[in-house]
């Protein structure tokens, strides 16, 4: 709550302006709960245009009384429907609700004592409110699983950005959830877990055009069955779960490798998201719209025409994965800012720039830091400590009437000095003790580093012309060189 405090509260409480945010135990739950809300809104009370988002948002009692109509199919044990299962009973050998949770070893794993990264044996069994939670986090963010088991409809991971206004739960659900079609309201039956399941043992594939747009907040690529009574205490999985494609959901950036080719999720990387991935995230191609190499999400674009004063920051989160198994889990707030094409076309540039100068810092390393992690994290620690540069120039993008050239001349002098600063404190300690040949090769690259960064050399004067500056006249040097 906005006061500390931590409550239980019921779906349609969620419009209660004195709730921060959910509050699950695993992060990846809070996304999966921000998700699910918005669903559940997208399911019962859309916007269907900007003036409906602006004019129509339904208090706690309006979403009480439409949430009602759904209330029959959000049930997570009994003799019905049963929510994100199966229609019918599964056979099989039931798991440990340990399977629920992407970070849990699998059975192979657990049985070659390989969980070294994963996690064994640390459900036995779950309340309810927990159960159902992990089970549509399961179901939206599905990884790969062995044959048979689909990855969720934007695959394994998948990266989530959310606008946040920062001012609690309510107003970030309301600022993400998408305008809903007029022409058909969802109704319960249009849930997957409400007929028998579309399986995909063959192949088949479920598109956007055979089911209702709400099924991309309420997909069900796992087969699965939940085993239990007042708590959750197994579950049974079989494969050729719902096989989607051609889907965007709204709530993720999507790319493509060339113009004309299909849309595919982003996934994060990583722990992090440093600003070399935020185009296609936090920055749009700015140019070709819908038909761009690099889309932020629906719900981020359609903040801005939304709101008089926007959201400052979003939120991108998700799991990191290699194949089936999770790395890492991002949780990042980022600026979120509106550009025009200009400023757009810049703001790559100053990625493009960062890109080379860390690129060029990798190269000069090779005397210093031997290949692998080491390395790494030199370069890991460029782009974090030169990322507040980068949102200031994205600060100032977003002025009126900025400088270009200003901006790009301030962006440039920061990244060089800190590759520089972190060369010079690898290489300096050890000058003197080392010998005349690394001693020589160290300079080299040094020399190297600092012509790329200022202008002077073929690839220097390449890295000011991308960022629409005029980089320093060769002849000029030479003549204040010979005067000295």
């Amino acid at each position: 709550m906005a006061n500390g405090e931590r409550s239980i509260v019921a779906p349609h409480q969620m419009a209660d302006p004195e709730i921060a945010a959910p509050d699950w135990p695993r992060a990846d739950l809070n996304l999966a709960c921000y998700e699910f809300l918005i669903g559940l809104v997208y399911l019962a009370a859309p916007p269907a245009h900007r003036e409906d988002w602006s004019r129509k948002r339904p208090d706690q009692v309006q979403l009480e009384t439409r949430l009602a109509d759904y209330a029959h199919a959000f049930e997570l044990l009994g003799d019905g429907p049963r929510f994100l299962q199966d229609l019918e009973e599964l056979s099989g050998t039931p798991s440990a609700p340990d399977l629920l949770f992407i970070d849990s070893s699998g059975e192979n794993t657990a049985k070659n004592n390989a969980d070294l990264m994963v996690h064994r044996d640390r459900y036995k069994t779950l309340d309810l409110p927990l159960a159902a939670m992990a089970l549509y986090a399961f179901q939206q963010f599905a990884p790969s699983g062995g044959a048979g088991n689909r990855t969720s409809m934007r695959g394994g991971g998948p990266l989530v950005t959310l606008a946040d206004p920062g001012t609690g739960l309510w107003d970030l659900v309301w600022a993400n959830t998408p305008y809903g079609p007029s022409d058909r309201p969802a109704a319960p039956e249009d849930l997957p877990w409400m007929r028998p399941t579309r399986i995909s043992e063959k192949g088949q594939e479920v598109t956007p055009s055979q089911a209702h747009p709400v099924e991309a907040f309420f997909g069900m690529p796992r087969r699965l069955r939940l085993i239990g009574e007042g708590r959750v205490t197994g579950v049974i999985q079989r494969p050729y779960g719902t096989n989607y494609a051609l889907w965007r959901h709204p709530l993720s950036p999507y790319y493509r490798l060339k113009a004309g080719s299909p849309l595919l999720p982003r996934h994060p990387a990583s722990g992090r998201l440093p600003y070399r991935n935020w185009a296609g995230v936090v920055l749009s191609d700015p140019q070709k719209g819908d038909d761009g190499l690099r889309l932020r999400a629906t719900c981020i674009e359609e903040i801005f025409p939304r709101y008089r004063t926007q959201p400052k920051r979003m939120i991108a989160a998700g799991w990191a994965m290699d194949n089936m198994k999770p790395r890492d889990f991002l949780w990042a707030e980022l600026p979120l800012l509106s550009f025009d094409a200009e400023a757009q076309v810049l703001a790559e540039a100053l990625i493009g720039a960062a890109d080379t100068v860390a690129s060029g810092l990798r190269r000069a390393l090779s005397v210093l830091v031997s290949e692998g992690s080491a390395r790494q994290m030199e370069l890991d620690r460029f782009w974090a400590e030169t990322e507040g540069d980068f949102t200031g120039a994205l600060a100032d993008l977003a002025q009126v009437d900025f400088d270009e050239l200003a901006i790009a001349q301030r962006f440039l002098s920061a990244i060089g000095k800190q590759a520089l600063a972190q060369f010079d404190a690898l290489a300096l300690p050890g000058l003197s003790d080392g010998k005349i040949e690394h001693a020589a090769r160290a300079v080299s690259e040094w020399r190297f580093l600092a012509a790329l960064v200022h202008g002077r050399s073929k690839a220097g004067r390449t890295l000011w012309e991308t960022l629409y500056l005029t980089p320093p006249d060769p002849a000029a040097d030479r003549q204040q060189e010979a005067a000295v």
